[in-house]
C-alpha cells in the first residue's frame, strides 16, 4: 500500500482522529515540504535531494560525526556521574550531525539547535499548548531562507548550498528560495527527533543486558538494524485513497484514510521468528523503520551511521553505564508520533 500511488500522504486529505478531524481541515502542506506531498510534486523535490546523499559525502559526516560523538562523551564525562545522556549526548550529537549536513555556520549553531529542540518537542514545549514550538518553527524558518540566501553568495560543501548552486534564481522551473528553505525544514525535521530517541530508546534496552552490549559492539551494523526493527520508533504512517482500492479482500473507499502499522509489520511473526525478542544478532533486512516506497526515509543512510558511530562510542567510553534510577521513574514523552524519553540520568562509576 505505501507504494501505491492510488494511496495520498497529503495531511490536507486525511481523516485524523488525533487532530483535525475531517478533510480540509489541516491545511496543505507548503510547497518544498516534500514529506507531504504527492508525485509529481513530491518527485519534483525528491530528484533534488537524492543526489545530495552521496558516498563521497557520507563518508565526511561520518568522519566528522566520529569527532562529534567523542567531543561530547568528553563533555559527558566532565559533567560528572550521574548526568543526562538526553541533554548532554542523545539530543546535541544528531542536532550537530544536521547542522553539517545543512551547512549551518558555526556561530549560528546553539541558537539553531535550541529552535530545533523546541520544535520536535523534545523539551517539553508542548506545555504551553504548543507556542513555543510554533515561535521556534518560524524562527526557523526565516533563518532557512535566511541560508538559502546565504549559499547563493557563498557555497559552502553541504546539501543546502548543493541545492542552491543546481537552482538558478528565476529561471523557469527552478526551486523557489521558499521551496528550497521548505525542502531544509523536512530534512530538520526527519533526521534530529528520530534519532534522537533511537540513542535514548536504544541505549535503554542495551542496558538490559550486558550481553547485548557486547553483541553491539561485536557487530555494531547487526545489531542497529535490529534495533531499528524492534523499537520501530515512527509506529504507524498514515495514507488516504484516491480512489476505490481493494487491498486484501477489503475494499477501501476513496477518500478512506487508513493508518498503516509498521510496528506491527516489523513484528510480523510471519516475517521474524519471535518477533516479540530482540535478537541483535538476527538478520532483520526488509524491516519497515525507515518506511517503505517512494516516501521512504532519504535519510536513512546516515541515520545509520549516526547510530553505528554513537552506540559502540558511549560503551566504549563508559563500560560500566547504567540508569541511575529506577527503570520506571523514566520520564517518557507523551507522543502519539514519535515516542522518547524526556530525561535518562546515567551513571557509570
Amino acid at each position: 500500500m505505501l507504494a501505491d500511488g492510488r494511496f495520498s500522504i497529503r495531511p490536507d486529505l486525511m481523516h485524523n482522529p488525533f487532530g483535525p478531524g475531517s478533510p480540509g481541515d489541516a491545511p496543505p502542506s507548503p510547497p518544498g515540504a516534500f514529506t507531504d506531498h504527492d508525485p509529481p510534486d513530491h518527485t519534483r523535490y525528491r530528484s533534488r535531494l537524492t543526489g545530495q546523499f552521496t558516498v563521497r559525502r557520507m563518508r565526511l559526516l561520518a568522519e566528522r560525526l566520529e569527532v562529534i560523538t567523542a567531543e561530547h562523551l568528553d563533555a559527558l564525562a566532565a559533567q560528572g556521574s550521574p548526568a543526562d545522556l538526553v541533554e548532554h549526548f542523545a539530543v546535541p550529537v544528531p542536532g550537530l550531525m544536521i547542522c553539517e549536513l545543512l551547512g549551518v555556520p558555526y556561530e549560528r549553531r546553539v541558537e539553531f539547535q535550541q529552535d530545533a529542540v523546541l520544535l520536535t518537542g523534545a523539551s517539553g514545549a508542548e506545555a504551553d499548548g504548543g507556542a513555543a514550538m510554533y515561535a521556534a518553527f518560524e524562527r526557523l524558518q526565516r533563518f532557512m531562507l535566511e541560508m538559502v540566501a546565504a549559499k547563493r553568495d557563498h557555497p559552502t560543501d553541504d546539501v543546502l548550498s548543493d541545492l542552491v548552486s543546481a537552482e538558478p534564481a528565476g529561471v523557469d522551473g527552478s526551486l523557489t528560495d521558499d521551496e528550497m528553505a521548505a525542502m531544509g525544514m523536512a530534512l530538520l525535521g526527519g533526521g534530529l527527533d528520530t534519532t534522537t530517541n533511537m540513542l535514548s530508546l536504544g541505549t535503554l534496552e542495551l542496558l538490559r543486558d550486558p550481553a547485548r552490549v557486547e553483541a553491539m559492539l561485536a557487530d555494531p551494523d547487526a545489531a542497529v538494524e535490529e534495533l531499528l526493527r524492534y523499537i520501530s520508533l515512527t509506529p504507524a504512517t498514515a495514507r488516504t485513497a484516491l480512489e476505490d482500492v481493494e487491498l486484501d479482500g477489503v475494499v477501501v473507499r476513496a477518500g478512506d484514510t487508513v493508518l498503516v502499522e509498521l510496528a506491527a509489520a516489523n513484528h510480523d511473526p510471519a516475517r521474524y521468528a519471535d518477533p516479540g525478542v530482540l535478537d541483535l544478532a538476527r538478520g532483520t533486512a526488509g524491516h519497515l523503520a525507515f518506511g517503505h516506497g517512494v516516501h521512504q526515509c532519504i535519510g536513512q543512510h546516515l541515520a545509520r551511521i549516526e547510530l553505528r558511530i554513537a552506540f559502540p562510542g558511549l560503551f566504549r567510553r563508559f563500560p560500566k553505564l547504567r540508569l541511575a534510577v529506577a527503570e520506571d521513574e523514566l520520564p517518557h514523552r507523551a507522543s502519539l508520533v514519535i515516542g522518547g524519553l524526556e530525561r535518562m540520568p546515567v551513571a557509570w562509576d
